[in-house]
């Protein structure tokens, strides 16, 4: 189904609301803000930027010794994606073709990204994390004959995927100094030259092939065209104005540039008059947040998980861990009354300050000390994070979108908020519930389609043109949508029960033991889980309860830790009906990874193959209670 096969959506500037029923909404709509512009490319928004004031300062890069940051103009950073650009032509590029890029999150990655597009070049990502068997994949299906890649072992193992090929592919090193060397090529390249390839780009060009990193089969290639970015970022960048479009704004990445949403806040940071930071992962996160002093995070809820559970760990034991803890309460109590009629009370404004100013301003310096908001998407945000964090100063817009839709299609605004929800659709989009409770989507920032896949493309949409999301979920009186959990990941027990895992899975990973967990019982008499422990918060947690130091292996064992999540079950049970609640578990000896096959890059636990592969335990687990 190609884009101009789709009926039409909805005029511009109109709002549709139907079929409201027992106080929910069938179908919602938001108009748009910014009207969709069929020549208008990506690099085209950042050169708007450039031509309005080019001594603003567009991107810190971090130096790769010690915590320096430079600093660099809008015209500084224009040259260099010229310079690059040329280099690329140089070496055989040219509108249409396609450049793979396999690097963390970095300076380079963003500027390869840019001077590509730039000429027209269609950009593929690679993750890092992915298999010899999926790059080799991506280069074929993509017909992909050029590549950078970040340092020697990245090289030596695209260089082999590419000698099995059929066409020959070519591999640069930016640690041997590719950017270096396209410069120094693209010398030779007259920007007449340059400027004929940009001419060539229109709207419906492909800006990038975006392959999904999703928990089951073969990754499939995500059209994304220059217009589809081009929309959602502009109408974004108003749409989310208090946090993405003030000359204040500074955007620190850290999630892999392969992940759409990801590269979509690079491109709209860069479009919009805000500062983009770039680091390439997690590890030194708390000192480059104090370095950089971001105004707003993208994240995943893992990422806030984590910095929850280690002020918990950090609390230690006694006085202090019941004091944070109160302040914990005291921050979810205070964000809850804020959407009451009456707002909080004087009692609970007073200790709200006071808790503020004793623990809670503390975590909030953790994050750089500037940021107030924080864009939550990839999973499941929870209620209690999101009143925690708000009871902070913080606001996290918890949002929702797929590769399909370049990430975000709804979000949560400072305005316009409901936690719990994933927020309202994006200027444009619209959203609604099909009979069989799955949520679905249409807008001009849709893909047209997967690459090569003409039966997947057929089956994305519905006959009368909406995205089949495979997620179940509601739509309230407001037109906030929720999100209850996958179509395919919904547990049919024995006994008929349909159970969402989402709800347990997140109260559980509340707790500072518990890394992952997920929640089986497909067919199954009753509810049960696999529960994964924290290495990171192991430590500091034994500590705190007088227990020896000891490996994962041994705590998975030990009866204190057992019964500490026994407890940390009882109390996830009572957010679920006795039908739904999980009634045994097992610890496992080892995490879910990257490394193991287990997690996507965008931290999502692979449910299908945990459940493969641990698929004894979980047959010991109904095995025993079978028997007694």
């Amino acid at each position: 189904m190609s884009k101009t096969d789709r009926p039409e959506l909805f005029p511009p500037g109109t709002l549709s609301i139907a079929g409201a029923k027992s106080g929910t909404l069938q179908e919602f709509g938001m108009p748009i803000i910014v009207e969709r512009d069929s020549t208008a490319h990506v690099t085209e928004m950042f050169w708007r930027r450039v031509g309005e004031n080019p001594s603003q300062i567009v991107i810190e890069r971090k130096s790769q010794l010690g915590n320096r940051w430079f600093k660099l103009t809008a015209a500084e950073f224009a040259d260099e994606i010229t310079a690059v650009a040329k280099g690329l032509i140089a070496i055989g590029l040219e509108p249409g073709k396609r450049l793979a890029i396999l690097a963390p999150t970095s300076y380079e990655w963003t500027l390869l990204d840019m001077a590509a597009l730039r000429i027209g070049v269609v950009v593929v990502p690679i993750y890092e994390t992915d298999s010899a068997k999926q790059i080799e994949w991506i280069l074929k299906d993509a017909d992909v004959h050029h590549a950078v890649v970040y340092n020697q072992q990245s090289y030596e193992l695209v260089t082999a995927v590419a000698s099995r090929m059929k066409h020959k592919c070519e591999v640069y090193s930016l640690a041997a100094g590719a950017i270096t060397d396209l410069v120094e090529l693209g010398r030779e390249v007259a920007t007449g030259v340059m400027e004929k390839c940009t001419d060539q780009i229109k709207g419906s060009s492909l800006a990038s092939i975006i392959y999904t990193s999703g928990t089951t089969g073969k990754p499939k290639g995500v059209l994304i065209t220059h217009e589809m970015a081009v929309t959602l970022c502009l109408n974004g960048l108003q749409y989310m104005d208090k946090i993405c479009n003030q000359k204040s704004t500074r955007s620190l990445l850290f999630l892999p540039l392969a992940h759409a949403y990801a590269r979509l806040v690079s491109w709209f940071t860069l479009a919009g008059p805000g500062v983009l930071g770039l680091v390439p992962n997690v590890h030194n996160l708390l000192g480059d947040l104090e370095a950089f002093k971001p105004t707003y995070l993208l994240a995943v809820p893992r990422v806030l998980e984590k910095i929850y559970n280690a002020a918990d760990a950090k609390a230690g034991h006694g006085v202090k861990l019941k004091l944070f803890r109160m302040a914990a309460r005291t921050s979810i109590a205070y964000s809850r009354s804020l959407d009451t009629a009456k707002g909080p009370s004087k009692t609970l404004r007073l200790k709200h300050k006071f808790y503020y100013s004793l623990v809670l301003s503390k975590i909030t310096s953790l994050l750089g000390g500037n940021a107030k908001y924080v864009i939550s998407g990839g999973g499941p945000l929870g209620t209690r994070l999101g009143h925690f964090f708000r009871g902070m100063g913080i606001t996290v817009c918890e949002g929702y979108g797929l590769t399909e839709t370049l990430g975000p299609f709804c979000v949560n605004v400072p305005d316009r908020s409901q936690i719990g929800s994933v927020g309202q659709p994006v200027p444009g989009g619209r959203v609604r519930v099909s009979e069989d409770g799955e949520l679905q989507l249409k807008s001009h920032t849709i893909t047209p389609g997967y690459l090569n896949d003409k039966k997947a493309t057929k089956a994305l949409y519905t006959d009368d043109g909406w995205l089949k999301t495979g997620d179940c979920g509601w739509i309230d009186e407001n037109g906030f949508v929720y999100i209850t959990g996958r179509i395919k990941e919904i547990i049919v027990t024995a006994g008929g029960k349909n159970v969402s895992p989402e709800i347990l899975e997140d109260r559980l990973r509340g707790h500072p033991l518990v890394s992952n967990v997920v929640v089986v019982g497909d067919r199954r008499p009753f509810i049960a889980a696999l529960i994964t422990l924290d290495a990171e918060m192991l430590p500091g947690w034994l500590s705190n309860h007088g227990l020896p130091l000891m490996d994962v292996s041994d705590a998975a064992r030990h009866p204190a830790v057992l019964k500490a999540l026994e407890r940390a079950v009882e109390r996830a049970n009572e957010q679920v009906s006795r039908a739904e609640s999980i009634r045994k578990f097992k610890v496992l000896a080892t995490d879910f990874s990257l490394e193991n096959g287990l997690m996507t890059p965008s931290l999502k636990v692979k449910r299908g193959e945990v459940v493969k592969r641990f698929e004894k335990e979980i047959d010991t687990l109904y095995g025993a209670s079978l028997e007694n």
